[in-house]
């Protein structure tokens, strides 16, 4: 009988990770993301818009530093158009690398800084800045040195790079982009856990202001009815379940079968409840830090956590559509349910100081967010349906 070869029981090793020879849709997109909320917390609150008799460049037109101005105001704009300049180099990669690349992030981050400095110049509440148009362009500058120094690491040989293909769908790289920021969006002060879109009352005070008489739309859907505190806690847990669900089935739609869902979905929940706890105690007061945490948000949580482990199996096609009728019904109860007294009042004593920007920012990404979220789930299901694992 001739001898039995032995087995080899070791792991085949994977094979390194190609060089890319495309640039990443997640950096395009992220890249695409932060300049919207540029261009938000420069031109913010856009009200007011007129022509003051200035050129659109006179912040150029002087040597001379602003009158008023703190250091804090200097390293806020250099660090605030970081994230700029390096993901405008991820962009490029691997089309456009090296010096090239960072000498585009830097014009960019020059041209970006004018054009947003120059608009202020129409707006009376902001003040065009020869100190700001610098900052921000040493701060892209410094962001395309660093692009270029990690880009390869992070695009080429990373095992995170690796995850994203074994672990997600080949076009989710926009909705992955969407989904880091559901947590950012619960940086802004809400009515409700997860109670993101709230945008009638926005709306109304833009059209009370434009008409000059006062126009509440909220008010025209709803019953002029005062909710007791069982029917507020109700619609509290209602908006905070739909939250949570929608976001979570957004994730779990993206990802193919070996990704571990439980755990993916927990720690983007985790980190929501990280960020909104950490807000709160940096705008308010550390000891208001779970204020949030009322009867309604937790019965929302559990509900929330139940139907996410009941559906994290499900066939793509039910999560997605569970996550656009959860989220549009969660946007129809948190624009027709009335503010809660005491939350009114709490912002009421909210100064928002030297951070009046970034609140313009992070109010922009917690409106918007489930609408995008929506716009995402209905695009043609063959972006999102998973890969088959090979």
């Amino acid at each position: 009988m001739p001898p039995v070869a032995p087995v080899n029981r070791r792991k085949r090793e994977r094979p390194p990770l190609a060089p890319a020879t495309r640039s990443s849709p997640i950096t395009r997109a992220a890249l695409l993301a932060y300049l919207f909320l540029i261009i938000y917390a420069s031109w913010f609150p856009f009200s007011g818009w007129h022509n003051q008799g200035l050129s659109p460049l006179i912040f150029l037109e002087t040597m001379k530093m602003p009158r008023y101005w703190t250091l804090f105001d200097a390293i806020t704009n250099v660090i605030g158009y970081i994230p700029l300049g390096t993901l405008t180099v991820y962009a490029l990669y691997p089309r456009i690398k090296g010096i090239w690349a960072l000498l585009i992030a830097a014009a960019c981050g020059a041209l970006v800084s004018g054009t947003m400095e120059a608009v202020q110049t129409y707006l009376p509440t902001r003040v065009s800045s020869n100190l700001d148009f610098y900052t921000n362009a040493i701060g892209c500058a410094l962001g395309g040195l660093i692009g270029v120094l990690t880009v390869r690491r992070l695009l080429d040989r990373s095992q995170l790079q690796r995850l994203r293909r074994e672990w997600f769908a080949p076009h989710a790289s926009q909705g992955l982009v969407l989904l880091a920021l559901w947590p950012l969006a619960q940086i802004y002060p809400q009515n409700f856990l997860y109670g993101l879109g709230q945008i009638l009352p926005i709306l109304s005070d833009w059209l009370s202001q434009l008409l000059d008489m006062e126009i509440d739309l909220a008010g025209l859907i709803r019953p002029d009815v005062d909710l007791t505190v069982e029917q507020y806690w109700l619609s509290e847990t209602i908006i905070t379940a739909c939250g949570m669900v929608g976001a979570g089935l957004t994730l779990l739609c993206l990802l193919r079968k070996p990704a571990p869902r439980g755990l993916l979905v927990c720690a983007m929940i985790a980190a929501s409840v990280l960020v909104k706890g950490l807000a709160t105690a940096l705008l308010f007061s550390p000891e208001n830090a779970f204020v949030w945490v009322t009867p309604g948000a937790e019965g929302g949580f559990l509900i929330g956590a139940i139907m996410l482990a009941g559906l994290t199996y499900a066939p793509h096609v039910a999560q997605r559509r569970l996550a656009v009728t959860t989220l549009l019904l969660g946007l129809v109860i948190i624009n027709t349910t009335p503010a809660n007294p005491y939350f009114v009042a709490t912002l009421q004593t909210w100064v928002q100081g030297k951070f009046l920007n970034f609140n313009g920012a992070a109010q922009f990404l917690s409106l918007l967010w489930p609408f995008v979220a929506v716009w995402f789930l209905w695009l043609p299901s063959h972006k999102l349906n998973a890969a088959k694992v090979s």
